[in-house]
């Protein structure tokens, strides 16, 4: 079983600040780790691993120093891994993102289940995995909560829904997406930490991946941040104050002379 991981390395904090000028995150300064959401797809990928052998590769695509977040995902378990890194990427939107790492995947070759976290901490889009498995133009199971049963012939899994979950089988190559609920993830172990320090992570360029210049980084991006900006604080109010069927009839009247 070949299980490939996708994983991106995020700034390590709630206070994300944006550049005024770029419209794009401020990363000088910050600390960076593996999206939450990523470290259970690598715990999945490599619980896979254990049940049906194999080997699980990392994948990221980001700057030089995203290295650091594969040895990370080497000393969990994982294999082997990729950096996808060219000045070509730089203000890649979520479609693009997904294109340039399917461009990686096929590169890398014959492969049975991509993995992604649902979503990546500091964009919250939850696009770039669907966007992967159409790229790639194989079927997708996302917001997975439990593998139940994996192997060449298919895998079985149980689907979060707002109301529950769904049970939905599907034939391999696949993409899942997972949800925290699927695993705990472990601890880097020593020998997991010293495979890391020694590993040479395989680095590749756009020209390494012969994808098309016009569909990588800001030209090949269909959305663009045109403005980011913090909300100016609202001031004032009313308070309203009585028994429930006060407030909801003087609440009305309000609403009413707003909008007439």
């Amino acid at each position: 079983m070949n299980i490939i991981v996708c994983i991106k390395q995020v700034p390590n904090t709630t206070d994300v600040r944006i550049d005024p000028v770029t419209n794009t995150l401020i990363r000088d300064g910050v600390e960076s780790v593996i999206n939450p959401f990523d470290a259970y797809a690598i715990e999945e990928a490599v619980r896979i691993k254990e049940r049906c052998g194999g080997k699980v590769t990392a994948l990221t695509m980001g700057p030089p120093q995203a290295e650091t977040a594969l040895r990370e995902a080497i000393s969990l378990g994982c294999d082997e891994a990729v950096l996808v890194s060219d000045r070509k990427f730089a203000g890649s939107d979520t479609w693009a993102t997904s294109y340039t790492l399917a461009a990686a995947i096929r590169k890398i070759g014959d492969f049975d289940v991509v993995l992604c976290g649902k979503q990546a901490s500091d964009g919250d889009t939850a696009q770039v995995g669907p966007g992967i498995s159409a790229h790639l133009d194989i079927p997708q199971v996302t917001y997975i909560k439990k593998i139940l049963q994996i192997s060449a012939q298919g895998a079985r899994v149980e689907r979060m829904t707002e109301e529950g979950y769904d049970e939905v089988e599907t034939p391999l190559p696949c993409l899942f997406t997972v949800v925290k609920e699927i695993n705990t993830p472990r601890m880097p172990s020593l020998k997991g930490m010293m495979r890391a320090k020694s590993a040479k992570p395989v680095k590749w360029t756009a020209a390494d991946l012969e994808a098309d210049p016009a569909a990588l980084g800001l030209e090949g991006s269909p959305t663009r941040v045109l403005k980011i900006f913090t909300p100016v604080p609202r001031k004032g109010g009313e308070m309203l104050s009585g028994s429930a069927a006060d407030v909801s009839k003087e609440l009305a009247e309000l609403l009413k002379d707003m909008v007439v």
